[in-house]
């Protein structure tokens, strides 16, 4: 592939940071060791894998022995099942400032809300505020869009696209949960490449974009994606869609052999020949029992200053 703006691109800053979700009363990361989590999820304790707990536990055992659930797997990517009480729904109300949403059980592990996605939620919620103008944002592999609650009740236009129609369907629920029915959210149940190339052929155009691929993930009629060998060419597309004064992209990765460094470097090349600034660094939950942050996952994210109008 030939690098489209290889002299202009904008340049990373030197050094990665680290964006530690330390705000939230609904989840609590509890503690972690000998390969596992334990985390309140509302009132409810879950016991999850987490294969970089190369440590001991910090609380007592008796402390995990207490758990409402606990997933049996391994594997990021792979399925399990969960030990559930009897006690637990089938889904909870949960909430992260103003924005309310629901959580279950998943048969991969995870609960239907990224808790560790935080700080990101309020960094691009605040750079839309910051712009007086319409903001259009486009977010793509949504899930259950908690990220395109923070933007529409910034203000923003979101576009929200996945493969999955009963994760678009989980996550309309949460926008009518937050109370915000009447925000201007399109929603998409689509492949995102296919989607994509539908947009570009439309010439439309975006001021905002959110990226969280997954490892790998099936769309809507088959077609496969592997991060590795699509998130590039996706990249590439997506550079036909920004608008003329980009406002942000935020990307996360879990679970991949890929570094933050070469995530800020993807998106240099495709906000090239723009103004702006590219950060990239570690997500981190608060662990309370240790009071540190512990790393689940890489990002990198463009901001434009210049693009805040007044």
């Amino acid at each position: 592939m030939t690098p489209i703006f290889a002299d202009n691109s904008p340049k990373p800053a030197t050094g990665l940071t680290l964006q530690i979700a330390d705000k939230w009363t609904d989840y609590a990361l509890l503690d972690s060791g000998n390969g596992r989590r334990l985390e309140r999820f509302g009132t409810l304790k879950f016991v999850r894998p987490e294969p970089q707990a190369l440590w001991s536990y910090g609380l007592p055992e008796q402390e995990w022995e207490g758990a409402d659930g606990v997933f049996v797997g391994k594997a990021e990517d792979s399925a399990g099942h969960w030990n559930l009480a009897t006690t637990v729904p089938s889904r909870w109300k949960m909430g992260y400032g103003n924005l309310g949403f629901w959580a279950q059980p998943s048969p991969f592990r995870h609960m239907r809300v990224f808790p560790e996605q935080a700080p990101q939620w309020d960094w691009m919620a605040d750079r839309i505020l910051e712009t007086k103008s319409q903001v259009s944002v486009l977010n793509l592999f949504g899930y259950t869009g908690i990220a395109t609650l923070a933007c529409a009740a910034a203000g923003a236009r979101v576009t929200h696209v996945d493969a999955s129609k009963k994760v678009v369907t989980w996550a309309r629920e949460n926008l009518e949960l937050s109370g915000l029915s009447e925000r201007n959210v399109r929603w998409i149940h689509d492949d995102v490449g296919r989607f994509v190339a539908r947009e570009i052929r439309r010439q439309n155009r975006y001021d905002a974009i959110i990226l969280d691929p997954p490892k790998y993930g099936r769309g809507p009629n088959g077609e496969i994606w592997k991060l590795e060998d699509n998130l590039g060419p996706l990249l590439y597309d997506l550079r036909l869609l920004l608008s003329d004064t980009p406002l942000f992209c935020v990307m996360t990765a879990y679970a991949v052999r890929l570094s933050a460094l070469n995530l800020a470097h993807a998106l240099s090349e495709m906000f090239g020949g723009r103004s702006g600034a590219i950060e990239a660094g570690e997500v981190a939950l608060w662990e309370q029992s240790r009071q540190r942050p512990l790393s689940v996952a890489i990002y990198a994210r463009f901001h434009n200053v210049s693009a805040e109008r007044s």
